[in-house]
């Protein structure tokens, strides 16, 4: 008797997961389960920024906060959109490597990155 019981638990279980996945697939969310609900910038592959004129500085930005791919997305996403930038996060190393076209200064980077909840230890 008490294995029927399991069984029937674990289907249910089971079929909820199920159909919560297809309910949210139906829903247009790109990434079933994440922390940010599924509207992160991390549920795609963002293409490399290409900037507009020649490398005029580059920069290594040692960041920690990050806990996922998602918020390495995030703050690649963050940096991204500073005209002039662009930016390569690495999650595993807790840093992101930074080419400017144009001077831009320490100061705009970092609270671009803190502004979003993370901790930027150092810029070199």
């Amino acid at each position: 008797m008490a294995d029927i019981v399991v069984i029937m638990i674990l289907a249910l279980l089971i079929g909820s997961a199920a159909a919560y996945m297809i309910r949210a697939k139906k829903n247009g969310v790109k990434c079933v389960g994440c922390p940010a609900g599924g509207c992160c910038p991390g549920s795609g592959k963002s293409p490399k920024k290409k900037l507009d004129g020649r490398v005029v500085s580059r920069r290594t930005m040692e960041i920690s906060g990050m806990s996922c791919a998602h918020c390495a997305a995030d703050v690649t996403e963050i940096l991204n959109q500073i005209d002039g930038v662009s930016a390569e996060v690495s999650l595993s190393k807790g840093r992101a490597r930074i080419s400017c076209d144009r001077e831009i200064g320490d100061d705009l980077l970092r609270q671009a990155v803190e502004k979003a909840g993370y901790h930027v230890a150092n810029i070199t």
